[in-house]
């Protein structure tokens, strides 16, 4: 069983990227459960997704702790890092993250998110560059299995786009198993 935490805040496409990675599990045979939380503000509130995946059925979606944490901003990462269990898998967006201070006893993951999203010319893509990090960081799936799923993800939204794989992709190089 893998328990993640996606966050950032509004507009940073974490509830999209749970979403992705949620349907992606579903399609390799997965049970997953999605909780979104997110303020009334829209984009600048805050927002996060919780997920839940494994191979059987799963009784309640909730948990206190995580084996990954997604943390695409600052704010996500002080107030949620505490929940990350002993050697669980902190990815944390370094162009808008410092890491300096962070306790011990987790595997941090540092991925230039947003750069990488601006350097590909798909700026809404920097969730995807996270998601291609923490995909590759816990070995879940095969990255570029994993990479079909998101071109499939966005073709069924009519929003299909190839610089969303090479967000992906180069997220998952920055985790070191591309």
């Amino acid at each position: 069983m893998v328990r993640v935490i996606c966050a950032g805040f509004g507009g940073q496409g974490v509830l999209t990227a749970g979403l992705v990675l949620a349907e992606v599990a579903m399609n390799y045979g997965k049970k997953v459960t999605w909780v979104p939380s997110y303020g009334s503000e829209m984009r600048g509130g805050t927002a996060s997704c919780r997920l839940r995946i494994r191979d059987t059925e799963i009784l309640n979606p909730f948990f206190e702790e995580a084996d990954l944490l997604i943390a695409m901003n600052q704010n996500s990462l002080d107030t949620l890092q505490g929940q990350v269990v002993q050697d669980g898998v902190i990815v944390s967006n370094s162009t808008m993250v410092n890491v300096s201070g962070l306790r011990s006893g987790v595997r941090v993951v540092e991925t230039p998110a947003t750069a990488v999203a601006a350097e590909l010319k798909n700026p809404r893509g920097a969730n995807l560059v996270m998601l291609g990090a923490a995909v590759a960081a816990i070995g879940l799936f095969p990255a570029e299995a994993f990479a079909d799923g998101i071109d499939a993800y966005f073709a069924g939204k009519g929003h299909g786009n190839p610089l969303n794989r090479a967000c992906f992709l180069r997220g998952a190089a920055t985790a070191g198993r591309g």
